[in-house]
């Protein structure tokens, strides 16, 4: 019996554009009504052609508004694109850290070991940094095994964490990367085997940022 080669699929991995909380410098974490900036705006408008070319079959997106609104320019253009609200890809829930300035965030005693040791690391009332791997690895398994091109729009943390795996490092490694507001990361599945493509591209756009929690303030 001949074995058919499973069909490939591609995620990528797209981080809301520039948000109210990226330019006030605040961990926004979970909390709703946090849109885009008019900088995040102009950066959706620009990533209309981008997606355009990357012949999608469906799109995840985070539940947050911020999220949503990145890929509201594209899908005015596409308004039939299957589109599915994943709550696995979620911000981080940075529990008692949540709408506070990250200036004041870096003094504290756990941010040296969320920069040092984050896989030993909960937030107070929120999630510990392995839950949140394990959600976002579960939700991008179950996506992949689908053939075809997916867009998975979430935020800078969940996919710096995603990426991580996927290059195969420790959990605690994952502050290395950097993913910026509106860049693009894909990850390509096929026969069991995977590469990670892209990483942090902001094709025309000309904001970049440190790795930082809340996967960079992108306030420059």
């Amino acid at each position: 019996m001949t074995l058919r080669a499973k069909a490939a699929s591609t995620v990528y991995l797209l981080r809301h554009a520039h948000s109210v909380a990226n330019e006030r410098g605040i961990l926004a974490g979970q909390a709703s009504g946090i849109s885009l900036s008019t900088k995040g705006k102009a950066q959706a408008e620009d990533l209309v052609q981008y997606l355009e070319q990357l012949n999608l079959m469906e799109i995840h997106l985070s539940p947050l508004q911020r999220c949503q609104e990145t890929v509201e320019p594209f899908l005015k253009q596409k308004p039939s694109m299957a589109t599915r609200i994943n709550d696995s890809v979620i911000e981080m829930n940075y529990g008692d850290w949540t709408g506070k300035k990250l200036s004041f965030l870096s003094r504290r005693g756990l941010w040296k070991e969320i920069q040092a040791r984050p896989s030993n690391v909960t937030f107070p009332q929120g999630e510990s940094f392995l839950e949140l791997q394990h959600r976002a690895i579960v939700a991008i398994e179950n996506i992949s095994n689908v053939p075809g091109n997916h867009l998975v729009v979430s935020h800078g943390d969940v996919i710096r964490v995603i990426l991580n795996h996927y290059l195969g490092a420790h959990l605690d490694e994952f502050q290395r990367i950097t993913v910026d507001p509106a860049s693009i990361s894909s990850i390509r599945f096929h026969n069991g085997r995977v590469s990670v493509q892209k990483v942090n591209s902001t094709s025309s756009l000309a904001s970049h940022s440190g790795s930082v929690l809340g996967g960079g303030a992108g306030k420059k």
